[in-house]
């Protein structure tokens, strides 16, 4: 084990004897920074608060996952649990250690949500649960101290990046006419693809030793085999750009959706649009096979495009028809 990891047995270890109490907190704070959890949140500003703040959070999300992803793959590193035995596996991932994808995520979205709120409540809040999150993945023993403070620090990048080109491609894309805009959201979805395929290409020969997989499945025998070279994540990521990226392409076009109104029809139109993404999300992950088949993978990226499509798009021209926007 590399001695930049390895110097976080110790740390986790604590964490861990610090009591079995804090294991079910733990999972609960960790579970905020969960794709499913982030897919029923980030709707929320789009649909019932500000729409241009909605897509500058899922468009952060989307590259966060990413870019967690791609990296992974370059990397390579191990989880905790894959290669020390002092550690308790009290949660599971298949895919690579470095980064930290909770907390890269978590610092790109929590961190944008409380500049776009601009309050110091906001901050403190949100601050607060970047944190909890960082430190529920070391104590679950899914990352490494390293693995966490890299994911925080690329998130805080990519945050700064964001910020600072937010306008001037905002108002680039503006310009652009409908065809365009969605032709840049093929394009980007695309890119992202490449990327990740470009990365698994260049690092396809290293092998994932055998020991690793022999303490994962010693250590949580149960939890689904590890798989740390598949790019079902960048897949995912890509299908749900396309998704938003059309969608939002066509929703300011269209320019009939505001997110005002009572509280009443803003309750209602997040229930009808959370219904519509778990339908969707679950629904056609029940249909499609699974697997690394290309026709799996294809499957899998058209999930999120839908997802993304109706959350971008869909849903809100179905709020307008039902008269709650």
């Amino acid at each position: 084990m590399s001695p930049w990891l390895e110097w976080g047995i110790p740390v986790i270890t604590w964490l861990q004897g610090l009591g079995d109490w804090l294991i079910a907190p733990m999972r609960i704070i960790t579970f905020l920074g969960n794709e499913e959890f982030l897919l029923i949140l980030l709707p929320t500003i789009l649909w019932c608060f500000d729409v241009g703040l909605g897509f500058r959070v899922g468009f952060i999300f989307i590259f966060s996952g990413s870019l967690s992803s791609t990296l992974k793959l370059l990397f390579g590193t191990p989880r905790p649990y894959w290669v020390s035995k002092e550690v308790r596996a009290l949660s599971t991932a298949t895919g690579f250690g470095v980064p930290s994808g909770h907390s890269l995520s978590s610092m790109a979205v929590y961190g944008r949500i409380a500049i776009g709120i601009g309050a110091r409540w906001a901050y403190i809040i949100f601050g607060t649960l970047i944190a909890l999150i960082a430190l529920s993945r070391m104590f679950l023993a899914v990352h490494f101290p390293t693995d966490v403070l890299v994911g925080l620090f690329v998130g805080v990048v990519l945050l700064v990046l964001f910020i600072r080109l937010e306008k001037p491609l905002g108002h680039r894309l503006r310009q652009m006419s409908l065809n365009h805009q969605i032709i840049v959201a093929v394009i980007a979805s695309l890119v992202l693809i490449g990327l990740g395929l470009g990365v698994s290409a260049v690092t396809a020969g290293r092998p994932v030793p055998q020991e690793w997989l022999e303490t994962a499945i010693e250590a949580a025998p149960d939890a689904e085999p590890i798989e740390p070279q598949s790019l079902k994540d960048i897949l995912a990521a890509a299908g749900a750009l396309l998704g938003i990226g059309v969608g939002g392409a066509l929703l300011f076009s269209w320019d009939r959706f505001d997110p005002r109104g009572p509280w009443s029809k803003r309750v209602l139109r997040y229930i009808v649009g959370i219904v519509g993404i778990v339908a969707l999300y679950f629904g056609l992950k029940l249909i499609f096979p699974s697997g690394d088949t290309f026709l799996a993978q294809f499957l899998r990226y058209l999930r999120y495009a839908v997802v993304g499509f109706w959350a971008a798009y869909l849903a809100p021209r179905l709020f307008v028809a039902l008269g709650l926007a």
